[in-house]
């Protein structure tokens, strides 16, 4: 269809927790979410609803915001993101 969107991202503060599962899916049901952004995973966000938005709603994490810069937007790479969650 021309003019549609081929990405429709949901930016989202990871501090938030639960709320942020809700906002995404109450997103997603209005505009069919294809991808989320979630910031401010610096050091004051676990990151833990990772997992739930992925599990529940089956949205992709496409980018990860870990600090204030455009260049600390970052492409999110699962395998690196359960690394540092759980070093070694």
């Amino acid at each position: 269809m021309p003019g549609k969107p081929k990405e429709v991202m949901l930016v989202v503060d990871a501090t938030q927790g639960q709320n942020v599962i809700n906002q995404a899916r109450g997103f997603n049901e209005a505009v069919g979410v294809t991808g989320i952004v979630l910031t401010k995973l610096d050091g004051t966000g676990k990151g833990g609803v990772v997992v739930s938005i992925v599990d529940e709603l089956s949205i992709p994490v496409k980018f990860i915001g870990v600090g204030e810069k455009i260049e600390d937007l970052m492409l999110f790479d699962a395998e690196d993101f359960v690394e540092a969650l759980f070093p070694n």
